[in-house]
């Protein structure tokens, strides 16, 4: 091959080089726009997988505008917590969400909620000792008891009555401090009351709300 020849087979080889260099940055999604569409395909799959953005304090999937809450039921043997079940519900989709909370017969739908059970057992003990005719006597007093309660709750349809979501067997427990003084124990007993209500609450809103 001439030196002439030569010189022009090396430029066409470099020339090709830098067409396919050129061919593959071309391909190339610039990286600015890749940016931009990288929200867009993770919106796509997260909705295609079934996952739904909650906005305007509505239930996903729920054509419920206004919500009825009934006054918890329990047994005779829990009297006394339901007034405060049901005030803390009430309180916790009044706060977060845009819902109207109406009378049975004029909401969307109706939240049932039921104390199955409650009970408390002593969960901590301090020793006390007293001397009675010269002899040592220990004894347990009990300085903590664990409160639990399990609900059933269900979601119903104000017009036709049919079942939205039902979970049963909803679980809380809280400690609370038991006092000599029996007034600090019966308000100590309330505020662990009232902790566990909270939770169940929320619980319930969850159901509710964060419908797939």
């Amino acid at each position: 091959m001439k030196k002439g020849e030569t010189v022009a087979f090396r430029l066409k080889s470099l020339s090709g080089i830098r067409n396919k260099g050129l061919d593959r940055q071309e391909r190339r999604l610039p990286r600015g726009l890749v940016v931009l569409l990288l929200p867009v395909f993770v919106v796509l799959l997260l909705a295609g997988c079934g996952y739904h953005l909650r906005q305007s304090g509505r239930p996903l999937g729920l054509q419920i505008r206004s919500l009825a809450v009934p006054m918890v039921k329990s047994p005779a043997s829990t009297l006394g917590f339901e007034g405060e079940f049901t005030k803390i519900i009430r309180e916790e989709f009044i706060s977060h969400s845009s819902l109207e909370l109406v009378s049975r017969d004029r909401a969307d739908a109706i939240l049932l909620a039921s104390v199955s059970r409650i009970n408390t057992r002593a969960i901590g003990y301090d020793i006390t000792q007293n001397t009675i005719q010269d002899r040592t006597i220990e004894y347990e007093v009990t300085n903590k008891r664990r409160i639990w309660v399990r609900v059933d709750a269900r979601l119903i349809d104000g017009k036709s009555g049919a079942l939205v979501w039902e979970e049963k067997g909803i679980r809380e427990q809280v400690d609370f401090v038991v006092s000599q003084d029996p007034i600090e124990t019966r308000y100590n007993r309330q505020l662990a009351v009232r902790s566990m209500a909270r939770n169940v609450a929320s619980r319930l809103f969850a159901l509710t709300m964060e419908r797939f």
